[in-house]
C-alpha cells in the first residue's frame, strides 16, 4: 500500500471528487480525517467507507466551513488529536459561485466564492504548515480546474479563484521547499459532479451557449472518471512523488506516473502558469 500509516486530511470530502479522493486514500492504507459543511453527508460517507477499511485504519469526520478561520483551526486540531499527526493536506472544497456576466451577478456570491475557493485553501495551508515544519516534511495538494488555464465567461468567480489557487501553490512551494513541504495543484479534468449539474440547471441564459452545449455533451458522455484525479492525489501524497513541487498537473493529459523520474527537468517553469509572449508563437511585433 502506497499510503500505509500516513495521516491525510481532506476538505469537501462528503461527495463528488472529494469523496472519491478520500476513498482512494483509504484504499491505499491512509488514516483519514475529512470535513464538509453537510453533517448528514459526512455520516453517510463514514458508514460507506467502513467496508473498505481494515481493522487498524482510522476515519474521522468533522462538520466545518473552511471559509471560517475558527472552523479551519478546529478541524485541524481535531484531526491532529485523533490521527496523532498530519502528513498530507488535500484542499478539495470548492464551488462554482454565481453564474452570469459580471455586470449582473450578485457581488456577495462572488465574494463568497473567493472565501471558499481561495481563502479556504489559504487558511488550511496556513494552519497545517507549522505542523509540517515541526515534523520536517509534509504534502499539500490543491484542487484546481479548467478555470485556471482558460477564461470561463459566465463563471468569472470560479475562473479567477482557481487561477489564484495555482499561483498561490507556486508561491508557497518556493517559500517552504527548504522545509521538505511539497505543494502541488491537480487539474482533475471535466467531471460529472454537482457543479456540472448547476451549470445545466442555470441554462444558457447564464453561461455562453457554446459552454452550455459542451456541458450537456459532457453529461451525456460521462465526463472524466473521478478515479483519475483520485489516483493522481494518491501519487502526490505518496513518498514516490517527493521533490515534485509547485506544479499544476493534469490527471488526464500529463504522464504524472513518471514525473518523479524527471526531477531535474521539473526544476523549471514546466507545468506552471506563465505569460505567453509573441516569440512563443513565432510572431515578431518589433518590426519597423
Amino acid at each position: 500500500m502506497k499510503l500505509k500509516d500516513k495521516a491525510v486530511i481532506i476538505t469537501g470530502a462528503s461527495q463528488g471528487l472529494g469523496k472519491e479522493i478520500a476513498k482512494f486514500q483509504i484504499m491505499e492504507g491512509a488514516n483519514v480525517s475529512i470535513c464538509s459543511r453537510k453533517k448528514h453527508d459526512l455520516e453517510n460517507v463514514s458508514n460507506e467507507f467502513k467496508s473498505i477499511m481494515n481493522k487498524e485504519q482510522k476515519l474521522f469526520v468533522y462538520e466545518a466551513d473552511i471559509s471560517k478561520e475558527t472552523d479551519v483551526s478546529a478541524f485541524v486540531d481535531f484531526s491532529i488529536k485523533n490521527l496523532g499527526k498530519i502528513d498530507v493536506l488535500i484542499n478539495n472544497a470548492g464551488i462554482y459561485g454565481p453564474k452570469g456576466n459580471i455586470d449582473v451577478v450578485d457581488i456577495n456570491a462572488w465574494i463568497q466564492t473567493i472565501n471558499i475557493n481561495l481563502l479556504g485553501t489559504l487558511l488550511m495551508c496556513k494552519k497545517v504548515i507549522p505542523e509540517f515544519k515541526k515534523n520536517g516534511k509534509g504534502k499539500i495538494i490543491n484542487l484546481s480546474g479548467g478555470g485556471a488555464t482558460s477564461p470561463l465567461p459566465g463563471l468569472s468567480a470560479y475562473a479567477a479563484t482557481k487561477a489564484a489557487v495555482v499561483r498561490l501553490t507556486e508561491t508557497l512551494s518556493l517559500e517552504f521547499k527548504k522545509n521538505n513541504i511539497f505543494i502541488n495543484t491537480v487539474a482533475p479534468g471535466a467531471l460529472n459532479t454537482r457543479l456540472l449539474d448547476e451549470v445545466i440547471h442555470e441554462g444558457k441564459d447564464k453561461v455562453p451557449a457554446e459552454f452550455y452545449e459542451k456541458c450537456l455533451k459532457q453529461k451525456e458522455t460521462g465526463g472524466t472518471p473521478l478515479s483519475m484525479g483520485a489516483e493522481l492525489c494518491v501519487y502526490l501524497a505518496s513518498d514516490e512523488s517527493d521533490g515534485i513541487t509547485g506544479k499544476l498537473i493534469s490527471a488526464v493529459w500529463d504522464d504524472w506516473k513518471n514525473l518523479h523520474k524527471h526531477l531535474k527537468e521539473l526544476d523549471s517553469d514546466l507545468y506552471t502558469l506563465r505569460r505567453i509572449i509573441p516569440e512563443d508563437r513565432g510572431i515578431n511585433l518589433n518590426l519597423p
